[in-house]
């Protein structure tokens, strides 16, 4: 199903508003300014991918963001270890930031841990999405409420008792 005018500049301007999704418990404010850099600049790619087709989802970044927040806060099991340990890899080799030590890289992983990061990719852009469109809601609903004080504000009471 071809997207809308509004759908399609929603999502343009979501890539550079949204928020970046993070495991809740606090470590959100230590992700590196380069990696908050170029997640915005993935969400670009994704959005030019998604124009001609492709199906919309999270970043490797958003990915690397979430699973470093996550890995602050709990312990993860090998298979998510293994797929951080994946994305990290990448998007250090994508954005110039030199190389992973040799013993923590990881270069490929199973295809269940394929399917794993890929439900996680759509888990992120969804909640992304889902969080811009509540922040919409508000802020119609904000405007509304605003025009109706003022209208009422301006009107002039027919009866007073």
């Amino acid at each position: 199903m071809p997207k809308t005018a509004d759908a399609m500049i929603s999502d343009l301007v979501g890539t550079f508003t949204d928020p970046i999704i993070v495991y809740p418990g606090g470590w959100g404010d230590t992700l590196p300014d380069w990696l908050k850099e170029a997640i915005t600049l993935e969400r670009l790619e994704t959005n030019i991918k998604a124009s001609k087709g492709e199906e919309p989802a999270g970043t490797d970044t958003e990915v690397c963001a979430y699973l470093y927040t996550a890995g602050l806060t709990a312990p993860m099991d090998h298979d998510w270890s293994q797929i951080y340990l994946y994305v990290a890899t990448m998007t250090y080799r994508h954005w110039n930031k030199g190389e992973m030590p040799a013993d923590i890289a990881v270069d490929s992983i199973s295809s269940y841990q394929i399917g794993e990061l890929n439900r996680l990719k759509s888990w992120l852009y969804h909640q992304r999405v889902k969080a811009r469109q509540e922040k919409d809601r508000a802020g119609r609903r904000q405007e509304r409420e605003g025009m109706a004080a003022q209208k009422e504000a301006e009107q002039p009471a027919l009866f007073e008792f």
